[in-house]
């Protein structure tokens, strides 16, 4: 189960029995839980730009590649 699914069951038993305690708990552990899922969004947003330089690198290095074989045939 997820920890944002955890979090829900405890914030909505808090709820339900009139424990402030284990609704905040509920509460907070669904905070953690989005903050972990940003933190890993922003991790494979990262590697995903860096993946595209690294494609747009190569690719200007196969056209010069390719700009010279053609003036070199010249």
């Amino acid at each position: 189960m997820s920890e944002k699914a955890e979090g829900k069951m405890k914030e909505a038993y808090g709820a339900m029995v009139g424990d402030e305690g284990k609704k905040a708990e509920g509460q907070a552990q669904q905070r953690k839980a989005a903050a972990k899922e940003e933190k890993e969004q922003l991790q494979r947003t990262k590697a995903e730009q860096e993946q595209a330089k690294q494609a747009e690198r190569s690719r200007r290095q196969q056209e010069r590649k390719n700009k010279g074989g053609l003036l070199g045939n010249l």
